[in-house]
Parts: structure tokens; sequence; C-alpha cells
């Protein structure tokens, strides 16, 4: 059904306009790389995602694509702290941008375009997200997705970065009572170079406004 403002009437007969029959444009796809500061090997991912999306749903595309569980706070950082984006609360030392109202093409809208994102102000983990290239949505796709990367996800409450590579370090040592110890933490084995794309876009990516939804509701947003 189209509305009144997109009929022209010719005579007694009605007609499409030819600017109304026109597909809505739609949004642009940005390719933005995610890395994890101080990891080596590096630890990375590589997303395609729909320019007017939310630095919120940004948030948990990133949580998404590095394996991350949302089990703490985050905040976007613009350059060396100019602001803040992030969910806003009475405690904040500083004014927090709301990342729910905020899109992401305010700030990332072309090639080089950059912005901080950090996860769990203990660990303090910061990720890297970069604009690697601007395309158009490509037909019958379905975005976000995830395209590339490499390296698992560290656990989460492991220390943060230097946490990590330590845990990664005691692991190779099968022998040690340390070794068992931390096993047991995690839960089983743990496997540093897993990286498993097609598991992640099926669990995650495939229905993400559903998964989005369910996961707003869980954290009481």
């Amino acid at each position: 059904m189209h509305s009144l403002s997109c009929l022209l009437f010719v005579g007694t007969s009605r007609v499409l306009s030819s600017d109304c029959a026109k597909p809505p444009s739609m949004s642009k796809i940005l390719e933005l790389d995610i890395v994890l500061q101080g990891s080596k090997p590096k630890i990375w991912r590589r997303v395609l995602v729909p320019e007017n999306m939310t630095f919120h749903a940004l948030h948990y595309v990133i949580q998404f694509a590095m394996g991350w569980t949302n089990s703490h706070l985050y905040q976007f950082v613009v350059g060396r702290g100019e602001y803040y984006i992030g969910a806003p609360s009475e405690d904040d030392f500083y004014e927090v941008e709301d990342s729910r109202k905020m899109k992401i093409i305010t700030l990332l809208n072309a090639p080089k375009d950059k912005i901080t994102y950090e996860y769990d102000f203990g660990d303090n983990w910061e990720h890297l997200v970069e604009v690697e290239k601007v395309y158009e949505p490509e037909r019958g796709k379905t975005y976000p997705v995830l395209i590339a990367g490499a390296m698992a996800c560290p656990p989460e409450d492991c220390g943060g970065i230097r946490g990590y590579q330590d845990l990664v370090k005691k692991m190779k040592n099968q022998e040690s009572e340390e070794y068992e110890e931390l096993v047991e933490w995690l839960g089983g084995e743990f496997d540093p170079e897993e990286f498993e794309m097609d598991l992640i876009n099926r669990a995650f990516f495939k229905n993400f406004k559903k998964v989005l939804k369910q996961w707003n509701d869980f954290a009481g947003y």
C-alpha cells in the first residue's frame, strides 16, 4: 500500500510517482577490522556491518565476533578520551554518550576511520576498530556477518592481556600442577589458535536481531 504522497493523479486515474517507485536507498556496508591490542599472535576479526546500526549494536557485534560473553561493562573511546560512548550511568565520572541512540555512521563512515572499544574495566581489554572499506549492500546477503579472523578469544577474567599471555604459557606445560588447576578453572582444554567462523555466524549473526533482543533482555536494556 502506497501513501497518497506517492500517488499522482492523471485525470481520474492514479499512477505511482517514479520517485516512489524506486526502492528506498539502503544503508552502506562497512568492513571493520577489530584487533585486540597487545595480542601476540594478533587476535583479530573482520566484520561487515550496516552503517546505520547503533554503537550499542556494534558492541554486540564485537562481543559475538570475538567470543566474549557480555559479562562486563563496555565503552567506545573517541581519540585520546575526547569523549565516550556507552551505557550512561549515575555513577559515571565523566559524560557518556548513549550508545543506544548514536549511529556508528557519525564516526565511522570512511576508510581509516577508527575508534577504541574497551571491554571489562578490570581486565581492560582494548580493541582497535577501524574501517577498511565501504561497500554497497549485496542483494540477498544478511548483515552483520563475520568474514575473517584469527586466534581464540581470551577467557573472561583471566587478568587482561598479560594474564592471558601467562595463561597460554602455563597451558603448554601439561605435566605441571598449574596446568591441571587451569583446566579445571577453564572448564576444559583451551586452544589459543581455535577460531570457528562458521559456528559464530550460525550461532549469532544468522538471526542477529533475534539474538540481540535476547541478550538485551537478559542484560536489562
